[in-house]
């Protein structure tokens, strides 16, 4: 009679139990999905990154004083493209806090274009053109091409013809400056240009 009468409450008590614990047997049931970690594949169907530098052709550089005293410039000249005679020069002036403060792009025909005040004969093969082309940028920044002061003390200010850029008071400030540095560089047969910095301006400008 007693064990008739207790095994009903011992029902009662393994019902209350058995919530708690299923609940703390299975966690597997809340653990995150482990292919969710997973990395994704690589995808070897992506191109690789491109190179900056990979049509570089000819390279010139040359370290000279021209817009402060005190540290001198970076004079560069890259040709770039799929040639020697049909590529493309980039010609840069970056000042030692690497601000660049002059940018021009050459072709490959204004490097070369001079060529025939050198020849020989009327006619230049292929090798002899590329020859002369690797010339001109090898000696792009030679010292001869650097003059000071940049503008002679004889030299009068352009009736006619002033570049681009350039005012009389930017012109009259250079003439006062024995120190200042002109830069002198050919672009085709003729076309030879003439670049100083400007204290007064704050920039490159040309000069006749």
């Amino acid at each position: 009679m007693r064990f008739t009468a207790l095994f009903p409450l011992l029902l009662v008590a393994a019902a209350c139990s058995s919530p708690e614990q299923t609940a703390t047997s299975s966690p597997a049931t809340t653990a995150p999905d482990s292919s969710a970690a997973r990395p994704e594949p690589l995808d070897t169907a992506r191109p690789a990154p491109v190179d900056a530098q990979a049509d570089t052709l000819l390279t010139s550089r040359s370290r000279h004083q021209f817009s402060s005293a005190a540290s001198p410039d970076v004079f560069s000249l890259v040709l770039r493209g799929s040639s020697v005679l049909s590529g493309e020069a980039t010609f840069t002036i970056t000042t030692a806090s690497g601000q660049v403060i002059f940018r021009e792009v050459l072709s490959s025909p204004d490097l070369e274009a001079a060529m025939v005040y050198e020849m020989k004969g009327s006619t230049a093969t292929q090798a002899e053109r590329e020859a002369y082309v690797r010339k001109r940028v090898k000696e792009f920044f030679a010292d001869k091409n650097f003059q000071r002061p940049a503008v002679a003390k004889s030299a009068t200010f352009p009736a006619t013809d002033v570049p681009a850029g350039l005012d009389r008071a930017a012109w009259d400030d250079l003439h006062r400056r024995p120190d200042a540095v002109a830069f002198i560089y050919l672009v085709g047969k003729e076309d030879r240009q003439r670049i100083a910095w400007s204290p007064l301006r704050k920039q490159v400008v040309h000069i006749p």
